[in-house]
């Protein structure tokens, strides 16, 4: 079973790219989908108990979390000891889930592919990109976001020239939805005709 490693810097379009490659039927493991089930949940009282007063309700208040974060940067290790165990453990049960069923490839959306090492994980990666500059439009244009918020958030993730280097592939989202899809789908099938080929052999 191929996977598939996606992962972009923030504003690029990669949650846009990966809901593309889940309706051309390639089954995904949203990684930040699984981090606000777990801040609903099990990682909940742990993330309280490490930042107090960051749950309200039994649900983690990223807000509140956000607040804490940016007067206490090292805290970011703190809660990454605390969520990648549980965001690895669900990846590893979706991975089992989906090799049961049969499945030729999947998509693993991980925003930190490059950042926690994840990309030795899989077997393709895939990079979203866009121009910077409606990147930043993007991110500025978001409830709560702030030059400063999104100057710390880049300063903490793979630059995405780097990130360009590194990719298997490139997906560019500068340009329309349709474009986009119409390049998702290049991307599928060019892996499927090399899963043909045996170029993955140890997938």
């Amino acid at each position: 079973m191929l996977r598939i490693g996606l992962t972009g810097s923030i504003g690029m379009g990669k949650s846009t790219a990966g809901k593309l490659f889940a309706d051309a039927g390639i089954a995904l493991n949203d990684s930040d989908a699984v981090v606000h089930d777990l801040y609903a949940g099990e990682a909940a009282p742990l993330v309280d108990a490490a930042f107090p007063g960051t749950v309200k309700d039994g649900v983690v208040d990223r807000h509140e979390l956000g607040r804490q974060l940016a007067l206490d940067p090292d805290g970011f290790k703190r809660l990454e000891m605390i969520v990648h165990p549980l965001v690895r453990k669900r990846e590893e049960e979706f991975l089992a889930r989906q090799r049961a069923a049969g499945a030729e490839m999947v998509l693993l959306d991980i925003p930190l592919l490059f950042e926690t090492g994840a990309w030795e994980r899989v077997d393709v990666i895939v990079v979203v990109t866009t121009d910077p500059q409606i990147q930043r439009q993007r991110v500025l244009a978001r409830e709560d976001m702030t030059e400063e918020k999104f100057d710390m958030i880049l300063s903490r993730q793979t630059p995405d020239a780097e990130k360009r280097r590194r990719a298997d592939y490139l997906v560019d989202t500068s340009d329309t939805i349709a474009e986009t899809r119409e390049r998702v789908l290049e991307i599928i099938a060019d892996l499927k005709l090399r899963i043909a080929k045996g170029d993955f052999r140890n997938a």
